[in-house]
């Protein structure tokens, strides 16, 4: 097994690292968005943001393992942060350098490994973005586009303050966020024939609500449906409060009838949670789908377009 080298500005990198108070700190949705979006485009089990420490990988954001951390004497994650590069091994089990791994020996039986390193504004590599498989895999030049567009995200949210991308009240991506992702889906869906759709949300009697029971009950029933987005949408799927009481929803891959089974769902979910916590109002919501086929290939604007006027078209229907 080979071990990661450190770089020669070691000491700075690390200064740098601390100082971004990134380490050991709680899950944020502005990683896990990122994260949760590479595993579904790469189709893989295993998606990370790992920080490299000084005798540790950390992981800010980590979806298929149950650990947080591992040895960095066993990352691969600190060989990929040692060039400007992504990092890509296609069969770990073949590669003398990982080939007795305990990581590829033993759980989680790494056998394809693309990571892509994460630096600061100032250029200091801190950590990868990285997808993982338990099987042998090519990565083409594609894959490594994708891989390169998901990496400059989260190397964005590493150098911004949390609000420039995140809803402040929701904790959910906010409209500059989510035009980020859901144009990377949108691309990926397009290069590989998939349909996809888009749902504009918005909650009924918001301003009913604030003039009854106060603001403060306001932010808690925009609250409560971010939180129920957040528990039951696929990883996949990208969502975000857009701005007042509405919300956003990418469908990846959803043709018209999944987009429609989708919401209806949802819709069902936001009725158990009214029956269960019993508030002195409902939560609902009016909502206008737009769809591309595989082949039709629309622009994420014109889906917000048709949608937003599907929405309006609803809650007026309902006055």
């Amino acid at each position: 097994m080979l071990s990661p080298i450190k770089p020669r500005d070691e000491d700075t990198r690390l200064k740098k690292l601390q100082e971004t108070g990134l380490l050991d700190s709680e899950d944020e949705e502005r990683f896990d968005r990122i994260t949760r979006l590479a595993k579904r485009l790469f189709n893989v089990p295993i998606a990370l943001v790992s920080l490299i420490d000084n005798d540790r990988q950390w992981f800010k954001s980590c979806f298929g393992l149950t650990v947080r951390e591992t040895s960095r004497d066993i990352s691969f994650c600190g060989h990929a942060i040692l060039g400007d590069q992504p990092f890509v091994v296609k069969d770990a089990s073949l590669d003398p350098r990982f080939a007795d791994n305990p990581l590829v020996a033993d759980d989680p039986h790494i056998r394809f490994y693309a990571g892509h390193p994460l630096s600061l504004s100032d250029g200091t590599n801190v950590g990868t973005l990285c997808v993982i498989d338990t099987q042998p895999r090519r990565f083409s030049q594609e894959d490594l586009r994708f891989l390169n567009d998901l990496a400059l995200l989260a190397e964005s949210e590493l150098s911004s303050a949390q609000t420039a991308y995140t809803d402040s009240l929701t904790g959910i991506s906010n409209r500059r966020g989510f035009m980020q992702l859901a144009s990377r889906a949108v691309q990926h869906c397009q290069s590989i024939n998939a349909p996809y759709s888009l749902a504009f949300l918005d909650l009924n009697n918001f301003k009913a609500i604030n003039d009854t029971y106060g603001h403060a009950e306001g932010d808690s029933a925009l609250s409560h449906l971010a939180n129920l987005l957040r528990a039951n949408m696929r990883e996949s799927d990208v969502f975000a409060r857009f701005g007042g009481d509405e919300f956003v929803l990418f469908l990846y891959g959803a043709g018209r009838q999944e987009a429609k089974n989708a919401l209806e769902r949802f819709a069902g979910v936001v009725e158990r949670f009214n029956r269960i916590n019993r508030h002195t109002y409902p939560l609902s919501f009016s909502q206008g789908i737009a769809n591309s086929s595989a082949t039709s290939h629309r622009s994420l604007d014109d889906l917000l377009d048709e949608a937003d006027t599907k929405m309006s078209q609803q809650k007026n229907a309902k006055v």
